[in-house]
């Protein structure tokens, strides 16, 4: 049999030798890059509209990292001072009601209007995988683009309705910074709505038109929590449609209380792509804020909001202490085991762990 050539693409050759192993000291000095910032300067940074300072501080306190934690809090307490100077509307919806096509087409109208607008979204987290896509800086590519504009997507996490545990403080952190129109996107999803309507001065509820939920609107719940109601995509040969939905929806908004902001919610049209009907909406949202500034409803829903994010903090904070204790994670263990051999109910087994 023939020898294979040496030239031959049978011939075995010599490989590259492998990447050398970095060094112990480049690590080190790797990792002192890497160092946590220092409050003051992150600070002085952020109150200067420094937007990677304030991306930073929101990292900060969106980690479960206890140093960054504390890190945060330090940073929220000097940011207080500065903070609370915002507009903050709060902006919901089902999804493929067109909110982040809605909320760029109102962010530039306030950006041209000399306003700076942070827009919180919050991007609903996988209860399997845990993750999220948060692409709607993607979806918002030109008011991502706008140097008076700043986007933030947030992974829900396993918070109750979706919104991000620290939006609240990340709103406190943006005024700081500057934004004087701080917008929400919340998920859509339920629950999460009256976790932001605890946390926003105006609550706008975007609709479609012939998706058959125009009924809805006799139902008590997000609607009676809206401040107004816009009937997005009323373009073509949907207006029609539109304009009936606008009808029933302002028929309905009869059948509820006055709100005690003195305020009759509006039913408004707008075509968000068309960047049609958002002057009126963007004006009808100043009339409401000049009218609770007058009659002193605006400062009194703050204070009451402060209050109920105090007690959810407290809240939050047994909740998740009583869970880190070893012997009641040893015992929810047990009764776990119990449970899935039908030794104990649901009810029996909470108990037991709550006395213990």
């Amino acid at each position: 049999m023939k020898k294979p050539d040496k030239k031959s693409a049978l011939q075995e050759i010599k490989g590259v030798d492998d990447t050398p192993r970095l060094n112990r000291s480049l690590i080190d000095k790797m990792s002192k890059k890497r160092s946590l910032p220092k409050v003051n300067k992150l600070v002085e940074q952020l109150l200067s509209g420094d937007k990677i300072a304030l991306s930073k501080a929101i990292t900060l306190i969106e980690s479960q990292h206890p140093k960054h934690f504390n890190l945060g809090q330090q940073i929220v307490k000097k940011c207080l001072p500065y903070s609370e100077n915002s507009v903050r509307i709060g902006i919901t919806g089902v999804p493929g009601v067109g909110k982040s096509t809605f909320i760029e087409s109102l962010g530039k109208l306030y950006t041209k209007q000399g306003h700076k607008v942070a827009v919180l979204a919050v991007d609903p987290s996988s209860s399997i995988s845990k993750g999220s896509i948060l692409g709607d800086k993607t979806r918002m590519e030109t008011l991502g683009r706008d140097p008076n504009a700043f986007i933030r997507p947030s992974p829900s996490g396993n918070n109750l309705g979706g919104v991000a545990r620290k939006t609240r403080e990340t709103i406190l952190l943006c005024e700081a910074a500057g934004f004087d129109r701080i917008i929400i996107e919340t998920v859509g999803v339920g629950q999460s709505e009256t976790i932001a309507h605890s946390m926003v001065d105006f609550f706008l509820l975007l609709k479609l038109a012939g998706a058959g939920d125009e009924l809805q609107g006799i139902k008590r719940g997000i609607i009676e929590m809206a401040d107004m109601i816009v009937i997005n995509k009323a373009e073509g040969d949907n207006m029609n449609q539109a304009r009936l939905a606008q009808k029933a929806f302002q028929t309905a908004l009869h059948y509820y209380p006055p709100k005690p902001s003195g305020w009759l919610p509006k039913v408004l049209l707008a075509s968000a792509l068309n960047h049609q009907g958002i002057d009126q909406i963007a004006d009808n949202i100043n009339k409401f804020i000049q009218l609770t500034k007058k009659n002193g409803f605006f400062e009194k829903n703050r204070l009451k909001q402060n209050e109920y994010w105090l007690y959810e903090t407290v809240n939050q904070t047994i909740k998740d202490n009583f869970y880190k204790k070893p012997k009641v994670y040893q015992k929810l263990k047990k009764l776990l085991e119990k449970l899935e051999k039908k030794e104990i109910t649901a009810f029996e087994a909470a108990e037991i762990l709550l006395s213990s």
